[in-house]
């Protein structure tokens, strides 16, 4: 498991971070023109759609950087030999879950 599970780890992390870095770019570009344009997000009938971009796309950034960082921990329980292992009951995690969920730290008996 552990040469596979490193390699969906390693392709996921990899999605994520480029996902990460166009949401990224994306919000720079949103602060960016509002900070051109003179917006007045209370008075324009834009400046409400402007200010509702600006916040989704960063909750959309603080979504992919929390998932980024559950990747890096779960490739450093890979590298401990605990990837896969419920921190609950310290059973293993069935490998479906990981497949859907490959950061996961708990099983389905204790997810909740």
């Amino acid at each position: 498991m552990s040469d596979d599970a490193g390699a969906r780890l390693r392709a996921r992390l990899a999605e994520v971070e480029a996902r990460l870095a166009r949401q990224r770019r994306e919000l720079d570009g949103l602060v960016d023109a509002a900070r051109d344009a003179n917006v007045d997000d209370e008075h324009d009938p834009e400046g409400a759609t402007l200010a509702w971009e600006r916040q989704q796309t960063a909750t959309l950034v603080a979504h992919a950087e929390s998932e980024r960082e559950g990747l890096l921990a779960a490739l450093d329980r890979l590298a401990a030999g605990t990837y896969g292992r419920c921190e609950v009951c310290h059973e293993p995690i069935p490998a479906a879950r990981l497949e859907v969920r490959p950061a996961a730290t708990r099983c389905v008996r204790h997810a909740g």
